[in-house]
């Protein structure tokens, strides 16, 4: 394989609603965002793009079909190869991948992935019936099988084993709220305390409507070359480029239907022995399963035997106060059972931002320093790219530069992780960037 690395991305203003365009030109926003940032204009990037991969959930939101074809089009980017890809939440993350494999696999030397969202046409039961449409309609389904039922179901288990409490959940909440109140992109920008997360409205017990990411409009878009495509483009361009290197990428799959999930031994990580784990039913429903199997596959590509010591800040997929503490423990952050311990240390909150509380370990490593799918939004087919921007900024160090302040700025990073999460964890995809330059 190629070397295959990141240089350029966009996103577009994530909202609840964009009734000021269609799905394509909001793509574009993103795109031609990508494409500025490294110099090139619209006729260039259709000229030095040799293929691209579309991602967005749902054909249902928009009533459109082929909608990739018709970005493509919107884009100039015709009539050269594209394909689309879905995975539930994780469409955005597996978006990704497919791009990177694009590149590293000799097809392209730049590739562009884009993908968008638009859940406002609907109102807000229909957008859960859709999205619930991704659980096996036979049989979850017909009984109430919205996903804010199932994350329930499994937060409340959690807590029952290993004695997580509602507030441990807020603290989640309150870190990427706070965070995104630096973020010019975040949907949901405000300041919050543990008592506004549980004083918000009950949705499944013990979640409320500040642990549960929200339906949004929006799109990101990020560009891949190898070294070739880098020449190719700082010719056309006059300028050198600033790319992070994607150094490790893993995906799990699971069974959809957590029924049907056999239990057995622990995966286990680098960092780990089976004596850590002696008495754990696993996966149980506590825990992702495939969540754990991508991050060993992208650790071990990636050369990472401890992954807090080693990675400088994650961009996690956080539908959910509960699964981001879930994935803290599926990610080898820290022990399984120990999550929210984990976050009540303060471990993976930002270094010397000022959250109304004092922790022992605060700035550990830090997760989700962007907002998060909490206060980010989550326009599906867009989140996982959105993460790979966000991440990308991060190793340039240039959030400054995108945010107009560089409060979120994870100072001398060379690391980051972005995981893109579908389901109850039927898809997981866990991707490494590193510094390139």
């Amino acid at each position: 394989m190629r070397d295959v690395y990141v240089v350029s991305g966009g996103v577009s203003k994530f909202a609840k609603a964009r009734p000021d365009v269609t799905f394509q030109p909001m793509v574009k926003e993103a795109y031609d965002y990508a494409l500025n940032d490294i110099g090139l204009d619209f006729k260039q990037g259709a000229e030095l793009i040799d293929g691209s991969v579309a991602s967005y959930f749902s054909d249902h939101f928009a009533r459109q079909l082929m909608s990739g074809a018709m970005v493509q089009d919107y884009l100039g980017l015709c009539p050269k190869p594209n394909k689309r890809i879905e995975g539930g939440g994780a469409t955005g993350g597996l978006c990704f991948q497919a791009g990177w494999e694009a590149v590293a696999s000799g097809r392209f030397d730049i590739c562009a992935a884009f993908g968008w969202e638009t859940m406002s046409h609907v109102n807000t039961w229909k957008g859960n019936e859709f999205i619930a449409l991704a659980s096996d309609v036979s049989f979850d389904y017909p009984v109430g099988g919205f996903y804010s039922g199932y994350y329930a179901m499994m937060v409340t288990r959690h807590m029952k084993e290993y004695g997580t409490t509602v507030e441990q959940l807020a603290l989640v909440s309150v870190k990427n709220h706070n965070n995104a109140f630096f973020n010019p992109y975040a949907q949901k920008r405000m300041k919050i305390k543990i008592e506004d997360v549980r004083k918000s409205a009950m949705v499944a017990w013990p979640l409320t409507m500040l642990d549960i990411c929200v339906m949004s409009d929006g799109a990101a878009a990020v560009i891949f070359a190898n070294e070739e495509g880098i020449k190719k483009i700082e010719k056309a361009s006059g300028k050198r480029l600033k790319p992070t290197k994607v150094t490790g990428v893993g995906s799990g799959m699971d069974a959809m239907r957590m029924a049907d999930r056999p239990h057995g031994k622990v995966t286990l990580l680098p960092h780990e022995k089976a004596a850590d784990y002696k008495n754990l039913k696993y996966p149980g429903v506590h825990s992702f399963r495939s969540g754990r199997y991508a991050s060993k596959m992208a650790y071990e590509m990636a050369k990472i035997t401890d992954p807090v010591k080693q990675i400088d800040f994650v961009e996690l997929h956080d539908a959910y106060t509960s699964s981001e503490v879930q994935t803290y423990e599926d990610m080898g952050l820290c022990k399984y059972g120990e999550g929210g311990k984990f976050v009540e240390s303060g471990a993976p909150f930002m270094p010397g931002l000022d959250y109304g509380y004092k922790f022992p370990r605060q700035g550990l490593i830090p997760v989700n320093p962007s907002g998060g799918l909490i206060a980010c939004g989550h326009p599906v087919g867009a989140t996982g790219l959105m993460q790979a921007v966000f991440a990308h900024w991060q190793l340039q160090g240039s959030i400054k530069k995108h945010f107009k302040d560089a409060t979120l700025q994870v100072k001398n990073a060379k690391r980051g992780v972005i995981h893109s999460h579908a389901g109850t964890g039927t898809y997981v995809t866990v991707s490494i960037l590193e510094k390139g330059f």
